[in-house]
């Protein structure tokens, strides 16, 4: 299904916002439900799959069963969120060997149980959102001593919450990841708008402001900054002596 396409950083399969969320999977219900709800915790629509029965009531993908994913990237990650009920999840891989091999997860099982095919293992799960990470390409070879090659299906069972499912070519920090991978996504810092400034009027030039005080007018119809006159100032001191 993916195999001639570009795999590199993250590569997700299942979202749970978006208008098909279901696109690559088919859905398999017996006493129970899977339909998606608002998260309280997170605030966000997940997709919420519960049933009486953990085998009856799952999703499965890809949504043809003669196809496969074909996903070279090594490590599976799953942001679920622990619901206090049985819940397990299935992936089916191909090695080295040509041989299809199948890892079982569950948080009621105790113990590990590896066969040539299948390999049964315990998950612990913290209360609340997890983010579980699974390296295929280790347990494929500590489990069969082969070299792992791709994923072929994946089936996640109920009861549980996903918000998202997704393949890695490494080990990400919560720093290093694109932030739709994140389970809360960090805020986007909003970019300051710039401040225009409204331009003061120029001010006048000094040669313009003398032009305009000369011609400026007196009450008396003299220009306000010119001299007296000679006769103006003789009354005046005329004036003084009476």
């Amino acid at each position: 299904m993916f195999r001639s396409r570009h795999q590199k950083g993250c590569f997700s399969v299942f979202y749970s916002l978006g208008s098909s969320p279901l696109q690559y999977w088919s859905t398999h219900i017996q006493n129970g439900y899977i339909k998606r709800v608002v998260d309280e915790d997170i605030k966000s629509i997940v997709m919420e799959i519960m049933g009486s029965n953990v085998s009856t009531t799952y999703i499965s993908g890809p949504r043809d069963p003669k196809m496969t994913f074909g996903i070279k990237l090594p490590f599976l990650v799953l942001l679920i969120k622990n619901l206090h009920k049985y819940f397990t999840f299935e992936v089916k891989i191909f090695d080295d060997q040509r041989f299809m091999r199948r890892f079982r997860v569950s948080n009621f099982q105790s113990k590990t149980s590896v066969k040539p095919f299948c390999t049964a293992m315990p998950m612990g799960m913290s209360p609340g959102w997890n983010q579980i990470h699974f390296n295929l390409a280790d347990f494929t070879r500590r489990a069969y001593g082969t070299n792992y090659m791709e994923t072929m299906r994946l089936q996640i069972h109920a009861n549980v919450r996903i918000r998202r499912v997704y393949f890695t070519d490494r080990l990400y920090s919560e720093e290093d990841l694109p932030n739709e991978f994140r389970l809360i996504s960090k805020p986007t810092e909003k970019k300051k708008q710039r401040e225009y400034k409204v331009p003061a009027a120029r001010p006048p030039s000094p040669a313009k402001s003398a032009a305009t005080t000369d011609r400026q007018l007196s009450p008396g119809g003299a220009a306000s900054g010119a001299e007296p006159s000679e006769a103006h100032t003789e009354r005046v001191e005329t004036e003084k002596y009476y």
